[in-house]
């Protein structure tokens, strides 16, 4: 993820399109960068172990 992370911030600071000897490149906006960060990272989570909630039963000490 630290890979994609990185990537988006380098483009953030790279033009957006260039053109050099007649070839032309565009890349994809920031905005869909960072939707697809947001994608895989929320396809991570919902693989991962757990349901990333936890539930417990609460003992009051002092009471009989």
């Amino acid at each position: 993820m630290t890979e994609t992370n990185n990537n988006i911030e380098e483009n953030a600071v790279a033009p957006a399109e260039v053109s050099v000897d007649g070839q032309h490149v565009k890349q994809h906006s920031l905005k869909d960068q960072i939707a697809v960060d947001r994608y895989l990272a929320s396809k991570k989570a919902a693989q991962s172990k757990g349901l990333g909630v936890k539930i417990f039963k609460i003992n009051p000490g002092g009471t009989v």
